[in-house]
């Protein structure tokens, strides 16, 4: 990976350019954006330890689901949802084969977990889930409508002990905040809890 202080001195020109840019990152040159704070990061290896089937919903240029492979038992399965442009018109879209290719690279070099993807909106994702889950990453569309959404879609899947993690839910953006007032300060979800906070990064565990 090429240092910070190489990468600075790239002109705009090129660092701005969508194409160099992907094949910076599928080749290491370059790391992917970081998308969360280094507490934010801290804690998702924590809520990923000894888990065995995830969901990740939003992964954008890799950042966080590098942090839940670090983090995963081996054996663990890691699912990645993420349209990458595909029917998806609020976000400017990252580069498919580069960000399959930062993640994979280091799930392969570290033995695990297995990664599933999912190129597909949330909404889609969800049609034909049937899996028990234990752990689900919730960054996606930050809308309101879209977050509580991503939510009504996803816990019922998660098992007793699981937990659910919101990001930019705590004084973050609007959208997952109001949600995560609506559900569990203001109101309360039966056999639901929060059980942990982080920077903007709200985790509530299922009873």
């Amino acid at each position: 990976m090429l240092p910070k202080s190489v990468r600075r001195r790239v002109p705009d020109g090129l660092r701005h350019s969508a194409r160099l840019r992907a094949l910076a990152l599928r080749t290491g040159l370059i790391p992917p954006r970081t998308m969360h704070s280094p507490g934010e990061a801290r804690l998702l290896r924590e809520l990923a330890e000894g888990r065995r089937r995830a969901v990740e919903i939003g992964v954008y240029e890799g950042s966080s689901a590098l942090e839940l492979v670090s983090a995963l038992p081996l054996a663990a399965e890691l699912h990645l949802v993420e349209p990458f442009g595909k029917g998806m018109e609020w976000w400017e879209p990252a580069d498919e084969a580069a960000v399959k290719a930062v993640v994979v690279r280091a799930a392969r070099r570290r033995g695990g977990p297995t990664l599933s993807w999912h190129v597909t909106t949330s909404e889609r994702a969800a049609d034909n889930w049937t899996l028990s889950l234990d752990l689900v990453f919730i960054d996606g569309d930050h809308s309101e409508a879209a977050c509580r959404l991503d939510w009504e879609l996803w816990h019922p899947y998660v098992e007793p002990g699981g937990v659910v993690a919101f990001h930019d839910a705590l004084g973050g953006d609007p959208g997952p905040t109001a949600v995560v007032e609506e559900l569990f300060v203001h109101g309360g979800v039966p056999g639901w809890r929060i059980v942990a906070e982080q920077d903007t990064v709200v985790a509530v565990q299922r009873g």
